[in-house]
């Protein structure tokens, strides 16, 4: 087979053109070319020359209203963007979504047990999804994508054993409540939604001490599982709990030493999706320095970047603010959300090797933001098996 040495030129012109899809499975033929593709330069012009939708889904706590924000939407930095795009119905509040495109919706902030889930690009109808088990109020939801062809994806769904409705017909839950109590372990009720069979199942309870709880973040999707921040409240320390979404299996994850324990009350550790890795974020308040680490393939987290957030703080936030949410939009753009100020929330795309900033207003009560990179194209959700 002939072999051959495409330029860097060649191989950015090349996938820049290819479909999504496409451009994704070429991510894995080498490093340079996984590299080239989170580039800012490439993902703006793969975007323009592909029509894909990059960008971040907002959302708010009040109204349930949803926008999509992208990095040209600050063309006009003091004022609300025209190019921010209302797409989602209000009477539905996106719980969770897929880098992917896919978005699961629910009729109820809280809980509920009614669920739709669609791709907004495609411009389609979604799916109703059957009702998960009524007694269970629901803690974390989350949904991860296997493959695109055919499309599978999974949805994870976590409930606090401690908030299960009240059976009265039942002799044993007091005496399982005791055992709670006096083994000091926690459970979580674990059902799985999978698309290929489309049905919910009950898993085996997730089992840890009481002493874990789920930081307030978004959980992170990355090399087919998911992952949620957790804090062990006597030890100190965070960790991060992961699900297998192929094996169906959890994982527990320690922190580098230098990130298990706050050192300022204030200071903020997150853990984010960074080039197709599971990354982590410690943002010093003080210094306002802000580390980077990512799990290499051998479970090993190596320091990346060390970036210097000062200029930023000087031009944008005089009054350092605690409530900075952050993510990684590419290799080389972090985007950040000012929580500060419930009233006025402010989004930013600092591209921290050039020092190029981008601000875009968001509006009011903006508590949640997903990162989505979707193209047009339609997709089956359902198997056709179950389609009548």
């Amino acid at each position: 087979m002939a072999s051959y040495d495409f330029s860097r030129d060649i191989l950015f012109e090349i996938f820049s053109r290819a479909e999504l899809k496409t451009m994704k499975k070429c991510r894995v033929l080498s490093k340079e070319c996984k590299d080239l593709t989170y580039e800012s330069s490439f993902m703006r012009l793969h975007s323009e020359r592909t029509s894909t939708m990059v960008g971040y889904l907002l959302q708010s706590s009040r109204v349930p209203t949803q926008y999509l924000v992208s990095i040209a939407d600050s063309v006009k930095p003091t004022a609300y963007s025209p190019y921010v795009s209302y797409f989602l119905h209000h009477r539905f509040r996106v719980v969770a979504a897929a880098n992917e495109g896919l978005v699961l919706c629910s009729l109820s902030k809280f809980g509920g047990d009614s669920f739709y889930v669609y791709k907004p690009t495609s411009n389609e109808g979604g799916e109703i999804l059957p009702p998960p088990n009524p007694r269970f109020r629901r803690t974390k939801i989350s949904m991860l994508v296997l493959r695109s062809n055919p499309l599978r994806f999974k949805i994870v769904r976590l409930s606090d054993s401690k908030d299960d409705a009240v059976d009265l017909d039942s002799k044993y839950s007091d005496e399982e409540d005791n055992f709670s109590a006096l083994s000091n372990e926690k459970s979580w009720h674990c059902e799985i939604f999978d698309s290929k069979s489309w049905e919910w199942k009950q898993s085996d309870d997730l089992k840890l001490t009481c002493h874990y709880s789920f930081m307030n973040t978004q959980d992170v999707s990355v090399c087919g599982c998911l992952h949620w921040l957790m804090f062990n409240d006597q030890q100190d320390k965070y960790t991060i709990l992961s699900f297998d979404g192929d094996k169906e299996e959890w994982t527990m994850t320690s922190l580098p030493d230098s990130l298990g324990r706050k050192t300022h009350r204030d200071d903020q550790i997150a853990h984010v999706s960074c080039e197709g890795k599971l990354g982590l974020i410690n943002h010093s308040y003080e210094t306002k320095m802000l580390d980077v680490w990512i799990l290499n393939h051998e479970k090993i987290w190596i320091k990346k970047h060390t970036i210097n957030l000062k200029s930023f703080h000087e031009k944008v936030l005089p009054s350092p603010s605690p409530f900075l949410s952050f993510s990684f939009y590419n290799a080389d753009t972090l985007f950040m959300m000012d929580l500060g100020c419930k009233y006025s929330v402010w989004v930013y795309y600092y591209n921290f090797k050039t020092g190029e900033l981008k601000e875009i207003y968001a509006g009011k009560f903006i508590d949640s933001a997903y990162f989505i990179q979707a193209d047009s194209e339609p997709v089956q959700l359902k198997p056709q098996q179950y389609i009548y």
